[in-house]
């Protein structure tokens, strides 16, 4: 039997989260653009006796022209939460963003998100010092910012995208965009050191 003491690998945390909310791509009826803001976060309740209706409002970019994106569309007064009515007449900002980010009000109003410039990778500064081969690190995502793996973990490791290609093992495909959380093994370079450079703030965008 072995008397070399067992060690569990080293997990490495990284987070996804965004920096601001997203922009929608979606076109505007006045000027024919196709990118829009929610800028500070409104909605509009409209009430048609015992129904409501409530809007999240948009502004396009380029005109500044406001439009109405559909939350609920003559919904029963009784099938509202008080609390959740109570954010929609507040412009209650985690409202705001919980709504922009449902798929289901994207599907229904036929907009989608763009992520450029909205989030950031926050990454240790480096693998501890008793870290030993192979190292694993698991992804989380605190918001749904579709990316790819292999140029996240590219951009994260400070490598290029052919080593990630040789040296990552991950759990889901490396060229398809998640948002989901995800788990990947780095193995060591033919020199045996560890070899990548985190960005120095911690963080990257993809």
């Amino acid at each position: 039997m072995s008397s070399q003491p067992h060690r569990d690998h080293v997990v490495l945390p990284w987070i996804v989260q965004r920096t601001r909310l997203p922009l929608l791509s979606l076109r505007c009826l006045e000027c024919r653009a196709t990118v829009a803001t929610t800028g500070e976060g409104r909605f509009r309740v409209n009430a048609n006796g015992k129904l409501l209706d409530v809007w999240l409002l948009v502004r396009c970019v380029a005109c500044g022209q406001t439009s109405k994106v559909t939350v609920h569309e003559r919904a029963p007064v009784r099938s509202f939460d008080p609390v959740q009515l109570h954010a929609f007449e507040t412009n209650d900002s985690a409202s705001v963003a919980q709504t922009l980010l449902d798929p289901l009000v994207a599907r229904r109003n036929r907009f989608t998100l763009k992520w450029n410039g909205a989030w950031r990778l926050v990454t240790p500064q480096e693998p501890p010092a008793d870290a030993s081969w192979p190292v694993q690190v698991k992804v989380e995502f605190l918001d749904p910012v579709p990316v790819r793996p292999e140029q996240l973990i590219a951009q994260g490791l400070g490598i290029s995208r052919s080593e990630t290609g040789r040296r990552i093992k991950c759990d889901i495909p490396l060229n398809r965009r998640t948002s989901t959380d995800f788990v990947f093994t780095v193995h060591p370079d033919p020199q045996g050191i560890f070899a990548v450079h985190p960005d120095p703030q911690g963080r990257c965008e993809v």
